[in-house]
């Protein structure tokens, strides 16, 4: 028997976790030196807490299926999917003065994809359907947001194809993934 605090491997996070918190650091800082070269950046103490509380919650999301386990695919789907939420709301934080109240169905659809993964347990099954219900709900969720703005833009199908095929692709990546950790 072993002593001495020896940890399991089940719960000893992989090297590369050590590279993306400090990933996550590195962005946090960068608009706090920006703001020492330009007027452009302007951050306030609460830009930094709200973008320091998005990075801890996406990479503490990612640290925890890293401890938990589990194939390589299902890790990258748990990847793909945050980083595809980060995105969307970082986006929508950046630019969400100029967004209508439509807007706020995209942060609706990724309820979906967090409702569905409790209710799938975070199994691969499970995680893959949540995750298509998530895509689902984006390009629905960014349909009505274009029709709704000011922007005549909102109701050429072309460029809402192209923005639901951008929007939906980490959660279409991240369902494929999970299907396939499924099957293993």
């Amino acid at each position: 028997m072993a002593t001495g605090g020896a940890t399991s491997r089940a719960n000893k996070a992989p090297g590369w976790t050590r590279y993306m918190w400090e990933g996550a650091a590195a962005l946090l800082a960068l608009p706090f030196i920006a703001m020492r070269f330009t007027a452009e950046v302007n951050w306030s103490a609460f830009d930094f807490i709200v973008m320091g509380a998005l990075l801890a919650a996406a990479c503490g999301t990612v640290e925890f299926a890293a401890r938990r386990g589990g194939s390589a695919a299902y890790k990258l789907a748990v990847i793909s999917a945050v980083a595809g939420g980060f995105l969307i709301i970082w986006v929508n934080l950046a630019v969400g003065h100029e967004h209508g109240p439509y807007h706020l169905l995209l942060y609706a659809a990724l309820l979906v994809g967090i409702v569905g993964s409790a209710i799938a347990r975070f199994g691969s099954k499970g995680m893959a359907v949540a995750m298509l219900a998530t895509a689902a709900a984006l390009v629905v969720a960014l349909r009505l947001a274009m029709l709704n703005d000011a922007d005549p833009e909102g109701s050429n199908l072309l460029v809402t194809s192209v923005a639901s095929a951008a929007i939906a692709s980490p959660f279409l990546m991240a369902a494929w993934l999970f299907r396939r950790a499924a099957r293993t």
